[in-house]
């Protein structure tokens, strides 16, 4: 079957699945079917589990998935030339199973990059040619293969510092800040019809926002293809709802929709500073950081749930200028928050909990958005 055949029976296929689903109204998928995209982040093991349960729940809940690492280029392409497309191949099987949307994470990031990427077989860095055509070829060869099966693109991942200023990246010292521009010329070159994102963490951070936006008028005057912006919003108790919700405004006032990216609500302390959601930050573990290994108190479950609420009214209000709503992983045993900014920690911090059980929240937010009833 040609690619174009294929993918006009693959999206006939996910349109008729999609419009089955949206029936089960008691659903975060099926009450949000008129609104915006449900999405939830996939490992491996999940993508390939047998587990009757999970698959029921990936299934039935959400509208859109997106794969936690298989399609980072570390993993993509260990090796110069030697690409992977195993993993990300499956995720694409199951939802297209499930009439699921993808979205492909990510193709420019500083930090799961392969070394290689920079170094020539000296070991010494490479020169600003070699690395732009290094990350052509790249975004070529994934964007090509994903070609009819991939909705949208994380083009380039967290590239702005929170002070508004580039992050000091392999790609930026190499390259300059034109490596993002290059990086979106080249997705779309590779493939016209693919929606294309900037992604990043700490966008309630103004002077961020204010870098982003002049990040998408530069790229759009530059004659750049970008969609929308992916808000990450890796979020805590303590963030600014207020100042989260100017960063949506600011974005859609620059003239791209907004995507929730990888959303999830830690209730645990954070250590001193801000370190936003860069992965390599590591704190030795301490007991007064891991105050709920024996489960969250009533107080602190109400708090989450809440702050879940006051979420969601803010994206039901919004929900013309936003594509899509992605929690970072399935359930509170499988979130990433365990682990970071401290190993072996107890977190909470998905819409599931570790039996696959819907929060108190969920069920309110389906209502809201079945009923219309938010603050509009």
């Amino acid at each position: 079957m040609g690619l174009f055949k294929r993918s006009m029976f693959l999206g006939m296929a996910a349109i008729a699945i999609l419009e089955g689903f949206a029936q089960a109204e008691n659903t975060l998928r099926g009450a949000f079917a008129d609104k915006f995209l449900i999405g939830t982040a996939l490992n491996v093991r999940q993508v390939e589990s047998k587990d009757k349960a999970l698959q029921a729940l990936v299934r039935d809940q959400f509208s859109a998935v997106v794969a936690e690492n298989c399609m980072k280029a570390e993993v993509v392409q260990p090796k110069e030339g030697v690409f992977k497309f195993e993993d990300g191949d499956r995720l694409c099987d199951l939802a297209e199973k499930n009439g699921q949307v993808v979205t492909g994470h990510c193709l420019i990031w500083h930090s799961q990059a392969p070394k290689w990427f920079f170094k020539d077989k000296e070991g010494k860095t490479v020169s600003r040619d070699v690395l732009i055509q290094r990350m052509k070829d790249h975004i070529y060869k994934v964007v090509g293969h994903y070609k009819g099966r991939v909705k949208g693109w994380d083009v380039v991942n967290e590239a702005i510092e929170g002070n508004g200023e580039f992050r000091k990246s392999p790609f930026y010292k190499i390259i300059g800040p034109d490596f993002i521009r290059l990086a979106f010329q080249f997705a779309h070159e590779a493939d016209p019809d693919v929606e294309l994102y900037y992604n990043d963490y700490g966008m309630d951070s103004p002077r961020k926002r204010e870098a982003v936006v002049r990040l998408v008028k530069d790229l759009k005057a530059h004659g750049c293809r970008i969609d929308a912006v992916g808000m990450q919003s890796h979020l805590g108790l303590n963030t600014s709802l207020g100042e989260y919700e100017k960063s949506m405004e600011a974005f859609i006032g620059a003239g791209v929709k907004v995507l929730v990216t990888e959303m999830e609500l830690s209730v645990l302390p954070w250590p001193k500073g801000n370190y936003g959601a860069a992965i390599e930050t590591n704190f030795a573990y301490k007991d007064e950081m891991d105050p709920y290994k024996d489960g969250l108190p009533e107080e602190k479950a109400k708090e989450q749930n809440d702050f879940y609420i006051k979420l969601f009214d803010i994206y039901l209000r919004h929900s013309k200028d936003i594509g899509r709503v992605t929690f970072w992983g399935v359930s509170d045993g499988d979130s990433w928050k365990n682990n970071f900014p401290i190993h072996g920690r107890t977190d909470y911090p998905l819409a599931f909990d570790r039996d696959l059980k819907p929060k108190p929240f969920v069920k309110t937010v389906i209502e809201m958005a079945k009923s219309g009833r938010y603050d509009k």
